[in-house]
């Protein structure tokens, strides 16, 4: 009897289990469906709050700048091309990006703070910055365990790279500038979506415009910014370095031109050379990818890294923001082609002996690391 009980609720539980009209199945899958509904709408919250308070702190910036242009000059002795270029660089090493200090020089732009040239080199000086970052998430990885060689290889590797196209770029985006070639080539805003931005920013501007000063909005403006792209970074596709599809990238790939058009492609969905290079640092710790096949994806990293530039330069008055980033865009593409069409072995050996000369001998590498805190201060202050 007991026996006969037994098969017939196992009987009743088989019934159940494939009866078409038990509601049990799906139910089980609902939590990970509402999830999943709750992560993509927490995205988009990222991004439309990103989005507000990125233009609210690019108007921030606009009316606190024009009131700092006596203590950029007289305190700060900023008066030429070169000074920029050292502010910008040590501006991105307070932030540990370079994405809002362009943003911060497209404002002084805008109020009349600095010239279009010194806002060139602003923001050539805050992509050096930015790839300063790189060799500290390195150095972090090192510290962790991983071998010094492959852990802090990428970020030296992306500061060398930088360093040798964007220097020579300068020369470059200088003609363009000075010539005017590019003066009348400028993209603003509709009427209609400039006046949309006036009537829903300008008033919360001139309230706290009203309540602070020039300084405390323009502290508020950077703090807001940061804020903002903290947030658009939480929004945008998370490249992971141990998916199997991107780990097998280093043994792929081996055409420089085609790991140029990664590293553009790659930091077109970021928006920031700091995480698209990063990405490389567990690559090449863990052997997924070579050395020598990183030298282009930085190159192209280090061009489409202006895109949120280009957008910021839009929300500006000033018709030369959009100008002076699509001379720096041009400029860095020039140098970068020249380098990767037409000499790029000899280049690929000269960066990767600068790369083993710094990482097997510590004090060319403390050497290095001092050179690299040291330069934007003295070109500060020349």
């Amino acid at each position: 009897m007991g026996g006969l009980v037994q098969e017939d609720d196992s009987a009743v539980a088989a019934m159940a289990a494939t009866d078409p009209e038990d509601t049990s199945a799906p139910a089980s899958g609902r939590p990970e469906i509402r999830n999943t509904f709750m992560r993509r709408l927490l995205k988009v919250s990222y991004v439309v709050v990103g989005l507000f308070m990125f233009i609210l702190a690019l108007r921030m910036l606009s009316k606190g700048a024009g009131g700092l242009g006596g203590v950029v000059r007289d305190r700060l002795g900023i008066e030429s091309a070169v000074n920029t270029l050292g502010f910008g660089w040590l501006f991105a090493y307070l932030v540990l990006s370079g994405s809002p200090v362009a943003s911060i020089a497209l404002s002084f732009l805008d109020s009349g703070v600095i010239t279009p040239l010194q806002t060139f080199t602003m923001i050539t000086g805050s992509r050096l910055g930015a790839s300063f970052i790189v060799l500290v998430i390195g150095f972090i990885y090192y510290l962790r365990g991983r071998q010094r060689a492959a852990s802090i290889s990428i970020g030296i590797l992306a500061l060398s790279v930088t360093a040798t196209t964007y220097l020579p770029a300068l020369a470059v985006g200088y003609w363009l500038l000075d010539s005017g070639m590019l003066d009348k080539t400028r993209l603003t805003l509709p009427s209609s979506v400039s006046s949309f931005v006036e009537e829903i920013f300008d008033p919360i501007v001139a309230y706290v415009l009203n309540h602070t000063g020039n300084f405390i909005i323009f502290v508020l403006g950077v703090g807001v910014l940061l804020l903002a792209f903290n947030l658009l970074d939480r929004a945008l596709p998370q490249i992971n370095a141990e998916h199997n599809a991107f780990g097998q990238v280093g043994r792929m790939i081996y055409r420089p031109m085609a790991m140029f058009l990664l590293g553009a492609f790659v930091t077109s969905l970021t928006l920031s050379v700091s995480v698209s290079i990063s990405i490389l640092v567990p690559l090449s710790a863990r052997g997924f990818i070579r050395r020598e096949n990183t030298l282009p994806y930085i190159m192209g990293a280090n061009i489409t890294t202006f895109i949120d530039t280009l957008v910021a330069s839009l929300l500006f008055t000033s018709p030369f923001g959009f100008t002076v980033v699509l001379v720096e865009i041009i400029s860095v593409t020039i140098v970068s082609l020249i380098l990767l069409l037409f000499f790029y072995r000899p280049y690929e050996r000269l960066i990767l002996r600068l790369l083993d000369r710094v990482v097997q001998d510590t004090p060319i590498l403390i050497a290095f690391m001092v050179v690299m805190i040291v330069t934007p201060i003295l070109l500060l202050f020349l």
